[in-house]
């Protein structure tokens, strides 16, 4: 029908995000993309560091595979799990912040805006609760994704969860965005 606006979801019909979940050793990124109200995964893997480099080269190798698979797949967002801390894990929690700057890092050289979920928000919305299992998440996200196959790892997994978990609530996200601002005015 000529004339007609789009709905205020329009923009997020179409959508691809990369997920990540950040380690030193092991970041784990997957590529969702949105089609109408389908979810379908792109692309997801590890991103593996050896723990005998220097960090310093260990952020390089996660920088150049996170630049070159935003670049692959010209992703809209970048949906990150946060850090938890506590006084028992503070030293990984470090180089987890570490792996998570430098994928931001990237994000912003591509100009992709970044957006962070906590674990308990990324399982409730791909299992229905915060206290899900890995199992659980992972099972959701084979069956969320149409996938014959279960992620290969946990880490791929989580990356999965995490976009999705940002596709499904980037609509909501952005109604209360645009209502905040006109409350504002």
């Amino acid at each position: 029908m000529s004339g007609r606006r789009p709905d205020g979801h329009a923009e997020y019909e179409h959508m691809i995000v990369l997920g990540i979940d950040p380690g030193l050793a092991n970041t784990g990124y997957g590529v969702v993309a949105r089609d109408g109200m389908r979810l379908l995964a792109l692309d997801g893997g590890v991103i593996e560091t050896a723990a005998g480099l220097a960090l310093e080269r260990r952020l390089v190798t996660i920088a150049e595979k996170v630049r070159e698979i935003l670049s692959e797949h010209d992703c809209e967002a970048m949906a990150l799990e946060e850090l938890y801390f506590s006084q028992n894990n503070a030293h990984s929690a470090f180089a987890v912040g570490h792996a998570r700057g430098v994928s931001m890092l990237v994000a912003g050289e591509h100009e992709v805006p970044c957006f962070s979920y906590t674990p308990q928000r990324v399982k409730s919305a791909v299992c229905g609760h915060g206290r899900a299992g890995k199992e659980q998440v992972t099972r959701m996200v084979q069956g969320l994704l149409g996938l014959p196959d279960p992620p290969s790892s946990d880490h791929a997994s989580d990356a999965l969860a995490v976009a999705i978990c940002h596709l499904n609530g980037a609509p909501l996200a952005s109604a209360i965005g645009r209502a905040s601002e006109g409350a504002l005015r």
